[in-house]
């Protein structure tokens, strides 16, 4: 992370690089939207630069990131595209809902602009979670018609405390989608890890998984 200090009067941006391996550097995302930044007339405040994969939960700079914007220290996060933010469209969806909670907007350099303060911003984001609801809609068809095909071939599946397997696996498949460790998917479904374990992974589904 790099503090770059304050200035008064402009609208303060937050930047914030990614790149999936240690092969890599930032410098040309930082270099290109510092140069963005400059043209919009804003201020950069903190520029953050990490490395990993997107599906990985561990992202410490982002979390640090929103966590500046979480205290309206900016006023929007600026990124190269979009994938270098999200790691799936649901992630990407409850991001921004967070950060306009907060009244920060998200900018990616490659044209998306999700500034949730103008009608084409809230447009945009009432697309996305259109298709975020989608997501979540047809992952957990998936997970009934896999567990539905699975039992009829004989294979039977416990039953984690809360109610039947096929309400948790999709929630607990989409976690896992997004790169959540056993622990943390068991702390935010209200599961135990080895309830967690029986849930069966998309790829552990036969073809009734299948399109």
């Amino acid at each position: 992370m790099e503090n770059l200090g304050g200035k008064s009067g402009r609208i303060r941006v937050g930047i914030y690089c990614r790149v999936s391996t240690h092969d890599q550097n930032c410098d040309r995302q930082e270099r290109e939207l510092k140069s963005y930044a400059d043209r919009c007339n804003y201020h950069v405040v903190r520029i953050y630069k990490e490395v990993g994969s997107g599906a990985k939960n561990d992202r410490l700079e982002r979390k640090n990131i929103t966590q500046l914007a979480r205290a309206r220290e900016i006023d929007i996060v600026l990124v190269s595209e979009l994938t270098r933010w999200g790691r799936s469209t649901i992630d990407l969806i409850d991001s921004l809902n967070q950060l306009q909670s907060w009244g920060v907007s998200l900018i990616a350099q490659n044209g998306f602009q999700f500034d949730l303060s103008t009608p084409h911003g809230k447009m945009i984001a009432s697309i996305m979670a259109s298709l975020a609801e989608f997501e979540r809609d047809l992952l957990k068809e998936r997970i009934k018609s896999g567990l539905a095909n699975a039992r009829a071939k004989g294979k039977t599946f416990g039953r984690p405390r809360g109610g039947k397997i096929a309400d948790s696996c999709d929630r607990i498949n989409q976690l896992r989608a997004e790169g959540e460790s056993v622990r943390s998917i068991a702390k935010l479904v209200g599961l135990s890890p080895a309830a967690v374990g029986k849930c069966p992974r998309l790829e552990e589904l036969p073809e009734g998984m299948n399109f």
